[in-house]
């Protein structure tokens, strides 16, 4: 499947798509459109900042290429069954918006550290850990509101989904690589969500040739089948797994993986 040629800036990893587990912690409320795999909204506490998550149904796929598809990796095979447990997806690209609601703690700790008075924001933040705060502006000049986040690392990823589901008394994490790909394909076995030719790629990705070398405010192209937006370039996303380059060669045989990692 070519989602990882249409990689804008390759360079610019650490975007993320935060997924939901269909089992929700025991004392927790469900967010609307939770527990029922429908398609359900949440807003950020103390903002106005809200994310879409989107019910992705269960199934069985063929994960990885056919050896016959152009440009193949030899990381992208022997192509093998998954089995994938139902969940859901960010319809979007995590963005700074979002991001930088998480980024906020950080002067909160700085402050008690060096024993400074608290301000009225600092209400806004909590005690999850975060990451050290970036010695420089990393969206590079190419644009904050409604674009996506960018180069945070695995670690710092995957806090941020501890912090998420902190505030929100929901269980969020990283997608594993099989469940992206699972998501990416939306049912389809065309090297494309959308069919096999790039002739229609304007139409769902941002890449070099049209990105004008930035990345882009997140949900402008068209959805994939299951409504997912920029699964097919933009910028990368980070997965829950480890890289292993000959990790598909260990499930050959007649039987799915079941939800691999």
């Amino acid at each position: 499947m070519l989602f990882n040629r249409l990689l804008l800036l390759p360079a610019m990893v650490g975007i993320l798509t935060v997924i939901v587990s269909p089992l929700q912690a025991a004392d927790k409320p469900a967010a609307k459109g939770e527990g029922k795999m429908e398609a359900y909204s949440v807003e950020l506490p103390y903002t106005e900042i809200t994310f879409e998550m989107l019910p992705i149904p269960g199934g069985v796929y063929t994960m990885g290429s056919p050896e016959t598809e152009a440009d193949r990796q030899e990381d992208e095979g022997p192509q093998h069954q998954v089995k994938i447990a139902p969940f859901w997806m960010g319809k979007c690209e995590v963005t700074w918006d979002e991001y930088d609601t998480y980024r906020y703690k950080l002067d909160v700790q700085r402050r008690e550290l060096a024993g400074l008075d608290a301000t009225p924001q600092d209400i806004k933040a909590d005690a999850v850990t975060r990451p050290t705060k970036e010695y420089r502006d990393m969206t590079f000049g190419m644009g904050h509101d409604g674009f996506p986040a960018i180069c945070m690392t695995q670690l710092a990823a995957k806090s941020y989904c501890e912090w998420l589901s902190e505030v929100t008394g929901h269980y969020y994490r990283l997608p594993t690589e099989a469940e992206w790909e699972y998501a990416c394909r939306a049912g389809t076995t065309t090297a494309y969500s959308f069919g096999d030719s790039p002739d229609d790629l304007d139409e769902y990705a941002w890449y070099y040739d049209n990105a004008e070398e930035k990345y882009q405010k997140v949900g402008q192209k068209k959805p994939n089948p299951w409504g997912l937006h920029d699964m097919h370039g933009n910028v990368a996303e980070w997965c829950l797994d480890q890289y292993v380059p000959d990790f598909y060669s260990q499930f050959k045989g007649d039987q799915p993986a079941d939800n691999p990692i």
